[in-house]
């Protein structure tokens, strides 16, 4: 039962995420972060069948660390989705990975923006994304409750009630998330909504 979702504020973009790693009625932890931090200004928050977004994640983030030392400059955002894009278009003629991701970057010519890529290789750059079966509850919310020039504090209080919808409404729903912010500053993480102890 997960879910990432994602949106595009007003110089910033934040990313949030469950932190449950499940197999079928099972729940192996309660703090796995399925938002890693690609590079100084990027965040990339995945889910998918835990193998492949293993797997996919760190080879997309050694392969922007490889690029960046060869060449001396980092991907940009849309490069990188580009890349990532590419990756799973060849990878779904051979041997899929069954993974969706939410790319957020920051650059300081284009500010901050966010990419939708999901298992089949679809591509967007949009204001607010959402993967999983919290995405039904966390898109309702953002369709309402979203507009672009939010504020870090804003976009906070919008990603709580979302998470407390998600609590509320679906049947099995994840305890804790993790809440990371991509902005002039940097990609870090903002922080954490348990209601589970590790």
């Amino acid at each position: 039962m997960e879910c990432v979702f994602g949106m595009v504020g007003k110089g910033f973009a934040l990313v949030v995420a469950d932190t449950s790693a499940v197999n079928s009625i099972l729940v192996h932890k309660s703090n796995e972060d399925k938002i890693m931090v690609l590079d100084s200004h990027k965040l990339m928050g995945a889910s998918g069948e835990a193998g492949d977004r293993a797997q996919f994640t760190e080879y997309v983030q050694k392969n922007v660390a490889l690029y960046h030392f060869r060449n001396g400059i980092p991907l940009t955002t849309k490069a990188a989705a580009n890349f990532m894009r590419g990756e799973l278009a060849t990878a779904l003629r051979k041997n899929p990975y069954m993974v969706n991701i939410v790319l957020a970057g920051y650059e300081k010519e284009t500010g901050p923006s966010l990419y939708f890529i999901d298992y089949i290789a679809t591509l967007h750059k949009v204001e607010k994304a959402a993967f999983g079966y919290g995405s039904y509850f966390s898109l309702a919310m953002m369709d309402r409750h979203y507009h672009p020039d939010m504020t870090v504090e804003e976009a906070i209080e919008l990603a709580e009630k979302c998470i407390e919808e998600i609590r509320s409404r679906l049947v099995v729903a994840p305890q804790n998330f993790v809440i990371k912010i991509v902005d002039k500053d940097g990609a870090r993480e903002h922080s954490w909504r348990r209601t589970t102890k590790d």
